[in-house]
């Protein structure tokens, strides 16, 4: 700083309070970039994307929870239906059926139930009447023969099942029997002249009892058959073979 006769040049001295006026500016600015934090980077859309799910609008949630519930109700009903629908009551009902222990169907009938026996009347049973069932009645004949009668038995009670014993007799508490073509009453068994005959043994439900008087023959039994209501018929077929 220059002095003129002891004095200080006001130029000079403004110029020297400029200075010194800047250097701490400067040092405060430097201070500040120094400090200063860096910005953090902005993310990508990319990364906003995946890290954030944007929430899907109260419109399509509703949808989405309708499609489930409405998939749901139809898995429930298609598994309701899939199981196979229960039998009518006409298909859950036994057939009517017609058998014996005293010989197989369609076998052949032992010597003891013939005239070549002991000429006794064969076990007999039954199952699966019909429903309406009053009476039964059972005829049996061999169709070889003209359809000769061996055996009637007439209005029999209608229950849906039954037997009939082995040896069934004429005694008063037997069960009504008609004349077979033999001209007696109850069983006449097989007795062909020769060769193979069959037997036909078929046994009728009726809506209402055949009411025949007396001790009915084949011709009559068919002829109030024809008119009766039959509601079923059970048929078992045998065989016998006689030499001669």
């Amino acid at each position: 700083m220059a002095r003129f006769g002891g004095k200080v040049d006001d130029r000079d001295m403004r110029a020297t309070l400029r200075r010194l006026a800047i250097v701490p500016l400067l040092g405060v600015l430097a201070g500040c970039a120094s400090g200063a934090p860096t910005p953090a980077a902005s993310p990508s859309p990319a990364a906003l994307s995946t890290a954030t799910p944007s929430p899907a609008p109260a419109s399509t949630s509703t949808a989405v929870a309708s499609a489930s519930a409405v998939a749901s109700a139809s898995a429930g009903a298609t598994s309701a239906a899939s199981p196979a629908q229960s039998p009518t009551p006409e298909a859950t009902m036994p057939d009517f059926a017609l058998t014996s222990t005293s010989f197989d169907a369609g076998g052949s009938i032992p010597r003891r139930y013939t005239c070549d026996g002991d000429n006794a009347s064969p076990e007999l049973a039954w199952t699966g009447a019909p429903d309406g069932t009053a009476a039964l009645t059972l005829l049996v004949d061999d169709p070889d023969a003209h359809n000769f009668v061996h055996w009637i038995v007439v209005d029999m009670a209608g229950a849906s099942s039954g037997a009939l014993p082995r040896g069934v007799g004429v005694s008063p508490d037997a069960p009504r029997q008609g004349r077979n073509d033999f001209g007696k009453v109850g069983w006449g068994g097989p007795c062909p002249p020769s060769g193979t005959h069959h037997y036909e043994f078929k046994l009728y439900a009726t809506a209402a009892p055949l009411d025949l008087p007396g001790q009915p023959g084949g011709a009559d039994v068919r002829r109030a058959l024809d008119k009766a209501n039959v509601l079923g018929k059970a048929k078992l077929e045998a065989t016998y073979h006689r030499g001669g």
